[in-house]
């Protein structure tokens, strides 16, 4: 019997996962499609969403699903919310992959605050020379503050541009060293950075660099996620799922002749 899993990812970790997954069960990797040229996944892809929670809960019932993984970014607050309803309306377990966030040390510069919007805030009246490493569904919350430069990245182009007098637009993907991004900071003469604590290392560079620097950073915390049996690393959930799967949706290697 092949079991199904589907996996809702958008980042390194759901692809990894998928992988080791994909050799004992028939995994299928659901993109939020709001990266234009996403990286190959190696699974089939499902791209586009739902509708919502009710929506993902009747694929779950018209695939046959047996086990719903959660693998979004840590800022996907409304994704996980409907992944945790679909998953208990279909009556298909959920598990979770929760990256555990950046924690400061010392050296560091970090302003905390609840959302984008106090970020912008944050930054003050005085004209500032700003890195926003948000992504770009974020950034047009700064027009509201236009007196500040800004270097803004992004995996693909900010369309429309912001409406402000003074900005750069940077196109890259991670990840991103430590000795680059403090490069980068230092040749745009950066005095604050705005990001989301994701967590991992592909995109730490940055925080390392703001701290090496003595540059501020405004951390914007992250959103409250249901409450739903978890792990912390790929190899963690990798194992959870095997384990739990013996009796329930991964065929053990014994039963496989493996």
């Amino acid at each position: 019997m092949t079991h199904r899993i589907l996996i809702l990812g958008g980042t390194t970790e759901a692809r990894q996962l998928a992988g080791k997954l994909a050799v004992r069960a028939s995994v299928t990797l659901s993109l939020a499609g709001r990266t234009e040229s996403p990286v190959a996944q190696g699974v089939p892809v499902r791209t586009g969403g739902f509708g919502g929670a009710d929506g993902l809960a009747a694929y779950l019932e018209e695939t046959s699903t047996d086990l719903l993984i959660d693998a979004t970014h840590p800022y996907a607050a409304r994704i996980s919310a409907n992944a945790a309803q679909a998953a208990r309306a279909a009556g298909v377990p959920i598990l979770a992959l929760r990256r555990p966030g950046w924690e400061p040390i010392e050296g560091d510069r970090w302003t905390d605050v609840d959302s984008v919007t106090e970020a912008v805030q944050a930054l003050g009246p005085a004209p500032r020379r700003v890195f926003l490493a948000l992504g770009r569904q974020e950034v047009a919350a700064f027009e509201a503050a236009p007196q500040h430069h800004y270097l803004i990245r992004s995996v693909d182009p900010v369309e429309p541009k912001l409406a402000v007098p003074d900005a750069d637009y940077l196109l890259a993907r991670g990840p991103f060293r430590e000795a680059d991004e403090r490069a980068l900071l230092e040749r745009h003469s950066i005095d604050g950075v705005v990001s989301k604590n994701s967590g991992g290392a592909a995109t730490y560079g940055k925080i390392a660099a703001a701290r090496a620097l003595g540059v501020e950073v405004i951390m914007v915390r992250r959103p409250m996620l249901p409450e739903v049996p978890s792990a912390e690393t790929v190899e963690a959930l990798a194992a959870i799922v095997n384990q739990f799967g013996a009796d329930h949706f991964v065929e053990p290697d014994a039963e496989r002749g493996v």
